[in-house]
């Protein structure tokens, strides 16, 4: 049986199940053990993370009294807040742009989700490539030309206004190998989605985005060895994985003329609502907007991609974890707009609908708990069946999502494929 306990109740022969929290938090690179050491106690107490999940039947037990929460209660809190994000007012931020800021419209007329994932497919292929230059120039030293960025920002800007969930849900699938950079891409697609989202016009919803892109450059001066590192960190390694956004931040004022906003946000990406994050510990709104709305695009596109030491978890999933940790790591008027941004089951996500079939949510719709289905397998049967696209908004569906399923349980082998063009998918 799983239950989530504040880490000072944790123990020596409690089973660690789960942390609640980003893996970015701790340096630990799996869960699943008896915890035995007391160094790793002492460890786990001095980071960020203020609740695990324990299996009592695999280990200590916790004591009488102690306040625990069930995963059946859990769920009902997270459905609770995500039924209700239907009916919430649009949070808006946004000052209205300065008079200069002229806002770009070629190229930006909506698309279809299939129109633009072909845009998406070439985009990606081509961001990689800058990227990938890009940190190669940092880590031999060189000044960053932000040039090509910016222009890297206008066309991802214009792929996402033209259909947001494409360009997000390929660059999702980046290789374990291409994380670094192509984390900077999905940023920045997020960001600027988040941005449209709240408000953001013009030069503002630019800066949005180019923070995405840049928020993680210091990253070319961590050893790859470090960086890529299979197994648990050690105090000293994790140290130097946190010092990426000092070292982010230098690098872009030597560049000169970054936006004030972009440098915040490289510096502060870390730092948590209620003052426990890193560089400087700040707290609440002393931590800039566009640094607020990079927190939580930062953690959602590491959460869901693949890494060398961990398999990303499934978008509606990810979600739903990054709900329980919105009072002290979140802004949560943020969080509650980055959702309505990309759905409360994102595109990629598995699910099971009422009549017992299985499919992969493969766009999103007006309504956040209906969007367009690709069914493909039967729980019934436990059999594949020809695939079939259902729109759970069109009125007499008669269909609904009633869960959604873990893919490691399944194992499909073609989960990206059901969705994605077979040419946008990573090698």
């Amino acid at each position: 049986m799983l239950k989530r306990i504040s880490v000072q109740h944790l123990t020596l022969g409690m089973y660690l199940h789960q942390f609640c929290g980003s893996w970015m938090d701790h340096p630990f690179w799996r869960t699943g053990f008896v915890l035995k050491d007391p160094a790793d106690l002492s460890r786990i107490h001095g980071t960020a993370i203020q609740e695990v999940w324990i299996d009592v039947s695999k280990g200590v037990d916790v004591a009488s009294g102690v306040e625990t929460v069930t995963p059946e209660e859990a769920e009902a809190l997270r459905e609770t807040d995500f039924q209700k994000l239907q009916e919430m007012p649009d949070l808006k931020v946004a000052a209205p742009p300065p008079p200069h800021a002229a806002v770009r419209t070629r190229g930006t007329a909506p698309t279809s989700m299939a129109e633009e994932l072909v845009h998406a497919a070439a985009l990606t292929r081509h961001a990689r490539q800058t990227m990938s230059s890009m940190f190669t120039e940092a880590r031999m030293g060189r000044v960053v030309d932000s040039t090509e960025a910016r222009s890297l920002v206008e066309e991802i800007s214009e792929s996402v206004t033209r259909n947001p969930s494409a360009l997000i849900s390929l660059a999702r699938l980046k290789s374990a190998d291409d994380y670094t950079y192509m984390h900077s891409v999905a940023v920045c697609a997020l960001m600027v989605a988040l941005g449209r989202q709240v408000g953001l016009e013009g030069e503002r919803l630019r800066t949005a985005g180019m923070a995405g892109l840049m928020h993680d450059i210091g990253k070319a001066r961590i050893p790859l060895s470090v960086l890529n590192k299979p197994g648990k960190l050690t105090d000293e390694e994790f140290g130097v994985i946190r010092s990426h956004s000092e070292h982010g931040h230098r690098m872009l004022l030597a560049c000169g003329g970054v936006d004030d906003e972009v440098l915040d946000a490289c510096l502060h990406h870390h730092e948590k609502m209620d003052g426990s994050g890193y560089p400087h510990r700040l707290a609440g709104e002393d931590i800039g907007l566009v640094a607020r709305m990079t927190a939580i695009c930062d953690v959602y596109d590491a959460i869901t991609s693949n890494r060398p030491y961990k398999r990303g978890w499934d978008p509606a999933e990810s979600l739903r974890r990054m709900a329980e940790w919105t009072n002290g790591h979140f802004d949560a008027r943020l969080f509650q707009a980055f959702v309505k941004s990309i759905g409360i089951y994102p595109v990629g996500s598995l699910v099971r609908l009422a009549s017992g079939r299985v499919g992969v949510v493969m766009e999103q719709s007006a309504s956040l708990v209906a969007p367009r289905v690709r069914v493909f397998f039967s729980t019934r049967s436990e059999l594949r069946i020809p695939p079939e696209v259902v729109d759970l908004s069109l009125p007499g569906s008669g269909e609904k999502i009633v869960a959604r399923e873990d893919p490691d349980k399944w194992r499909f082998p073609d989960l990206a494929e059901l969705w994605a063009p077979a040419e946008a998918t990573p090698p």
